[in-house]
């Protein structure tokens, strides 16, 4: 019951606060209350070595398709909802507390659903709520930035945004009926992930390659993988600090634990297997050329970026292409557990540090005129509370050693690369190389930006406050995460690799 628990606490808060509860304290006492509980399923699953579900919980609604109402979490699962309750609790901390016309109650509720939403997605063993719940969490996120959004085209990106999502949703659905189709033809459908896993060796090899490909696209889209991420940066610009923070940090990793989660179990044979017949590529090819478009074409895009709200925006896209390759480890030229477990790593330093990057984009909005780069300088001297933050979290996004981020982008290198000995080098491991200029990438437009922001001359008279004692809390959270997991990151990934490895495990009898 803990995992329901997890998830309705901020869907009841949500709805007290609709009949009239007060926003501030429902939506902090919802967070509060969540942080404490992920952080004792993140430590339980921890003590039982990570490889198992625990806190399973099924409650049978239908017969026929056998959809229930079932939840469960090994470590990768388990990862996951310890960084949404992380980000969430930071999210409602920089929420406003008051706005005109009762703003403030959108807020508080969206924040709840999004949040509500992904523990959902992360925590269902039933591919129907996995599907649904992530959809709840969507709709707010439309509403924020087309209401409470920053810009003059906040509600022409909310459609955009409305349009590239809705689509991707409905070739995921499409994917995800096809394969339940295929796994369960005669005997009744079902929707239990785990029971059509256990099927997947039926599926010939070549039907498995296409559906892989039509959810790597509808995955794809929800992530923002090249080439269907041009909604992804106008969205985070525009959108409100505390949604940013959830959809950036939390949210856009439901496609990437999809295909840990799905596409890679309920289709084993899926990544490897050309899509025409021998010569032709397979889905893992294209993976790997979409990934590297991730990686360099939105890398140099970043580079361009004028606006600080674009440039991170751009960088959160081009980071999710590190996710992919140690996604891609589980095809047959890498080491799966090591680049598996360091894609799930991944996804929680990305997701920590840029959620801290939009908190300080927030402060910094609020205090500027505008987050032209080129405009400001010597902020340091002025704000030095907010530029120290501002330069830890520059630093983990570009993956210093000391912080998260580096761990598992060194991880998933090393995953990709093992196993090559004296052999030529396989696609892989030539996407593995033109990903590593990335990290150069991101060191240039991050310590530019920082350059630009905060030191050299002053380029205005503005006298700026510093950062305020109720943006101190979730921002230092934040960085200490960051720091705690990137000395200490096999407290990550001493849980994630058990269930990795399980993972495939079940997969080697259907190989």
């Amino acid at each position: 019951m803990l995992l329901v628990l997890l998830i309705f606490i901020p869907i009841l808060a949500a709805v007290a606060i609709g009949f009239g509860a007060k926003a501030r304290a429902a939506a902090l006492g919802a967070a509060v209350a969540n942080l404490a509980l992920g952080a004792i399923a993140f430590l339980t699953v921890m003590g039982k070595g990570g490889g198992e579900f625990s806190f399973s919980y099924s409650k049978p609604l239908l017969d026929s398709p056998q959809i229930a109402f079932a939840f469960g979490i090994d470590g990768i699962g388990a990862t996951l909802v310890l960084l949404t309750v992380i980000v969430t609790f930071c999210a409602v901390l920089l929420c406003p507390e008051r706005l005109d016309g009762g703003g403030e109650k959108l807020f508080a509720i969206s924040a709840l659903l999004i949040s509500a939403g992904a523990l959902g997605a992360f925590c269902a063993t039933d591919l129907f709520f996995f599907y649904a719940f992530h959809e709840l969490a969507l709709i707010p996120t439309f509403l924020m930035i087309g209401i409470h959004g920053h810009g003059k085209e906040r509600i022409a990106i909310a459609w955009k945004v409305t349009i590239y999502l809705g689509l991707g949703s409905l070739v995921l659905l499409g994917g995800l009926i096809a394969l339940v189709s295929v796994l369960t033809p005669e005997a009744g459908a079902t929707l239990d992930i785990a029971t059509l896993a256990a099927a997947a060796g039926t599926v010939p090899a070549q039907t498995q390659a296409w559906l892989m490909l039509t959810l790597i696209v509808g995955f794809g889209i929800l992530v923002s993988l090249f080439p269907f991420h041009s909604w992804a940066a106008p969205a985070y610009a525009a959108a409100p600090t505390p949604v940013a923070m959830l959809h950036a940090g939390v949210l856009k990793k439901f496609g990437l634990y999809g295909m840990i989660r799905v596409a890679i179990p309920l289709l084993p044979q899926g990544l490897d297997t050309p899509l025409c017949g021998d010569g032709t590529p397979t889905p893992l090819d294209i993976l790997l050329v979409l990934l590297v478009g991730n990686i360099l074409f939105v890398g140099f895009v970043t580079l361009s970026q004028r606006q600080l709200d674009r440039m991170l925006g751009n960088s959160s896209v081009m980071h999710m292409g590190y996710a992919y390759l140690g996604i891609a480890c589980l095809g047959a030229a890498g080491d799966g557990v090591v680049g598996a477990g360091g894609a799930v790593l991944m996804l929680f330093a990305h997701g920590i540090s840029i959620a801290l990057l939009f908190a300080l984009c927030g402060a910094l909005r609020e205090r500027l005129p505008d987050l032209e780069l080129n405009r400001y300088g010597g902020l340091a001297s002025k704000v030095p509370a907010l530029a120290l933050a501002f330069a830890l979290a520059a630093f983990a996004s570009l993956g210093l050693p000391g912080f998260a981020n580096f761990a598992s982008e060194i991880t998933i290198f090393l995953g990709a690369f093992k196993g090559a000995g004296d052999q030529s080098l396989a696609p892989l491991h030539i996407a593995t190389i033109l990903a590593l200029w990335g990290v150069v990438i991101s060191a240039v437009y991050m310590l530019r930006a920082f350059r630009r922001l905060f030191q050299g001359a002053s380029g205005s008279d503005l006298a700026p406050a510093d950062l305020r004692h109720g943006e101190r809390l979730p921002i230092y959270l934040l960085i200490a995460v960051l720091l705690v997991v990137g000395f200490f990151p096999s407290l990550i990934l001493n849980v994630v690799a058990p269930a990795v490895a399980s993972l495939l495990e079940a997969l080697t009898p259907t190989a």
